[in-house]
Formats: C-alpha cells, structure tokens, sequence
C-alpha cells in the first residue's frame, strides 16, 4: 500500500497507539474500540490501514516495537569501542527493560500464532535477533582490533550468547518484574569478555 504523507502519519499513530496500550495495560486489555478512540481514528480508518484487524495491526507493532528496542540502546549499542561503553551500554539496556514493566507490546505482538501472522511474526523477530546480534558482534570485533580481547574469539558466537543471556533475563523479567537476571546475564557475558584478554 502506497501512503501519502497524512495517510503514514495515520497508520504510525494507530500503531504507536496500540503499542502505548498493550504497554500500558497487557494485551488482554487490547480491543481494537480502545485503540481508535485513543487515536482518534474511525473504524473505517483502521480498517483501511489494517484490513486484517488485530493479527496485521500486531504485526505492525511488532515492527515498531522491534525497531524501538535497536533505537533505545542508541548510541550505546552502535559505539561499543571500549569497557566504560559496554557498562554504559549495559546501563541502558537493564534501565530500558525495568522501564518498561511486565508488559511488552514485541513480546506480545509476536506470540500471535495466527495462521497467517506466524511466519511473519517469526521474520520478524529473527530480522531484529540478527540486527542486535551483528552490533554486539560489531563490538567485540573492535575490541580484538584494539587488542583488548583476544583475535581467536569467535565474535558471532560471543555475541549469540550474550544476546540469548539478554533475551533469557528479559522473559523471566516479564514473568517476575524483576530485572536481576537481566542484570546477571550481562554481567557475566561482560566479565566473560573481560577474561578473553591476549596472553602477554
């Protein structure tokens, strides 16, 4: 569908809005009533932007959302060149996940299983797991061309586990409230790193 300048504005505001309300208030709260009076937009507007109803707006907000998680870690996630930019990065990571809550419009967005929205949730989620793991990665990277870790260290794979620590913490953060294991899987990929120095 090609948008004009209004119509993208719409389409952005109805999925920011569903975001806003899924965050707010969990996903069995999300009636599509709620989003158009919160957006102010008719029925026959949604509609139009999202003739699939609730399974194609929650794939758009996934998209949004999943976009918003790189955005949040920005610059951190984008300038990992040293030890006090991994902390800082760290910082911003627990600080954006505790902000949150217990309720993640990504996480939310994704676990629709509908028949039609399964494989393009999955896409999604897969996209977003490659875009972080490839920054993480990126940072490792530039710590070995530093000479702060060693040049033997499998970067791709450092920055998988790192990023299944993070994911971990966060689930379990989603069920609990509590962001200590968020925490404690980043500091343990972080001190994991830190050992991997060269040998002088």
């Amino acid at each position: 569908m090609t948008l004009t300048r209004k119509g993208a504005a719409t389409r952005a505001r109805i999925v920011e809005g569903a975001a806003g309300q899924i965050r707010e208030e969990g996903v069995f709260a999300l009636r599509l009533e709620d989003v158009m009076a919160r957006t102010a937009t008719s029925k026959s507007q949604l509609f139009h932007y999202f003739p699939g109803g609730k399974d194609e707006l929650l794939l758009a907000v996934a998209h949004h959302e999943a976009d918003r998680i790189l955005d949040d870690q920005q610059p951190e996630l984008g300038a990992l060149t040293s030890w006090e930019a991994w902390w800082r990065w760290r910082d911003k990571v627990v600080a954006r996940y505790r902000a949150q809550g217990a309720h993640c419009p990504l996480q939310t967005a994704l676990s629709r299983r509908g028949p039609a929205a399964s494989d393009a949730a999955r896409a999604v989620a897969g996209r977003l797991m490659d875009r972080w793991q490839e920054q993480i990665a990126a940072g490792i990277r530039h710590l070995q061309d530093a000479g702060e870790v060693t040049a033997g260290l499998d970067a791709e794979r450092e920055a998988a586990a790192l990023l299944a620590g993070v994911q971990g913490g966060v689930a379990i953060l989603l069920a609990t409230g509590s962001t200590i294991h968020l925490e404690a899987a980043l500091d343990s990929g972080l001190a994991r790193l830190r050992e991997a120095r060269p040998a002088d």
